[in-house]
C-alpha cells in the first residue's frame, strides 16, 4: 500500500500512546510501519533531498502536530508520551484524528498562524496546495519546520537545569551581538545573585550596562507583574536602568504593563520569541540538509 501521509498516521500514532507509557521515536517508527504493512522498499524510501527517510518524516511530522495540539508531550529527548487531552481526542475520535480535529485547540491554532504567517484565519488549516509553484511553498515549508523546531528548544530548555538556560541565554545574547568585541557578556546566576543571572557590558568601561535574567518556568505558568517588579527592583539596585527578562514561558498582561511604564528600560523575551531567536541565530541548533534548485541558464541559450 502507499505510505500513509502524516494526517492519516495521527490516530494510530496517538493509539499506541494509549498505555500512557513513554516512547522512543525508533519504537513508534517500527510499530505503525508493521502497522501499515510497509514493504522493505517503502521503509527505506528518501525524501526527495536524501536527508531522511520518507515514512520517518511524516511520523516525525504527525507527531509535532499532536504535541503543538497538545495531545502529545516530550518528557525527554526522542521520547513522547499522552496526555489527558490525549485521551480524550482518542475517545471522541475513533475512526480519524487529524488537522481539522487539532485545530479546536487554541494552542495548535496559534502554531498555525505563526508557521503560515499568510493571516488565513486560524479555521482553515491546510496544507500547502499540491498545485502551488515548488518556489512558492518553500518559504512556507520552512517556516512550519522552523516553527516547530523553536517551540522543541524551548520544551528542551524547560527539561535542562536553570543554569543551562542562563548560560544559553547569555550565549544567544552574544551571538546576536550584545557585548561586541569591546565589551563582556558575563554569567552571574549562583547563590546571591539578587536575581541577576547576566551582565552585559556593551563598552570596554562598562557605562553601558544590561543585566539579564532567565527563568525557567513551566508552559503552563504566567510570569506575573510582582516577578517583573522584583527584577526591576534589583535593577535599581545595581544602579543599573536596562535589562532584559527571558522566560520560557509567557508573560501576564499585567507584566506586560508594566515593564512597558516602569521608568528602567526592561525588555521581555517570552518562550515563543526565546525559540525564534535560537533558530534565527543558530544558537542549539545546526544545519539540517541544503537543498539547490535549479533554473534555466538563459546565458546559455543566448549566446552563440
Amino acid at each position: 500500500m502507499p505510505i500513509p501521509d502524516f494526517q492519516t498516521l495521527m490516530r494510530p500514532v496517538l493509539e499506541m500512546h494509549a498505555d500512557g507509557g513513554d516512547h522512543e521515536s525508533a519504537e513508534v517508527i517500527a510499530s505503525k510501519a508493521d502497522r501499515f504493512e510497509l514493504s522493505a522498499d517503502e521503509r527505506g524510501e528518501m525524501l526527495p533531498s536524501g536527508g531522511q527517510k520518507l515514512f520517518n518524516n511524516r511520523i516525525a511530522w504527525s507527531i509535532t502536530h499532536m504535541a503543538q495540539a497538545g495531545l502529545l508531550e516530550r518528557p525527554r529527548r526522542g521520547v513522547t508520551r499522552i496526555t489527558e487531552r490525549g485521551r480524550k481526542v482518542l475517545a471522541e475520535h475513533p475512526d480519524r484524528v487529524d488537522m481539522k480535529v487539532l485545530n479546536q485547540f487554541a494552542e495548535y491554532q496559534e502554531f498555525r498562524i505563526r508557521r503560515r504567517k499568510t493571516g488565513k484565519p486560524a479555521e482553515e488549516p491546510d496544507l500547502p496546495a499540491a498545485d502551488a509553484p515548488p518556489l512558492e511553498l518553500i518559504p512556507q515549508l520552512i517556516t512550519e519546520a522552523h516553527t516547530a523546531l523553536a517551540d522543541e528548544l524551548v520544551e528542551r530548555l524547560r527539561q535542562a537545569p536553570p543554569q543551562f538556560l542562563e548560560h544559553c541565554v547569555l550565549k544567544l545574547l552574544s551571538r546576536m551581538g550584545y557585548g561586541g568585541p569591546e565589551g563582556e557578556v558575563r554569567h552571574l546566576g549562583g547563590p546571591g545573585d539578587e536575581g541577576m543571572d547576566g551582565l552585559i557590558r556593551q563598552d570596554p568601561l562598562g557605562l553601558d550596562v544590561v543585566y539579564v535574567q532567565a527563568k525557567r518556568y513551566a508552559a503552563d505558568r504566567t510570569v506575573q507583574r510582582p516577578d517583573v517588579q522584583a527584577f526591576a527592583g534589583a535593577l535599581q539596585g545595581a544602579q543599573a536602568s536596562r535589562g532584559i527578562f527571558i522566560a520560557t514561558t509567557r508573560f501576564s498582561p499585567g507584566a506586560i504593563d508594566f515593564a512597558e511604564k516602569v521608568p528602567s528600560r526592561i525588555i521581555l523575551i517570552d518562550g515563543r520569541r526565546l525559540g525564534e531567536l535560537m533558530v534565527a541565530y543558530d544558537c542549539g541548533v545546526q544545519e539540517a540538509q541544503t537543498v539547490t534548485i535549479k533554473k534555466i541558464d538563459e546565458d546559455f541559450f543566448t549566446t552563440g
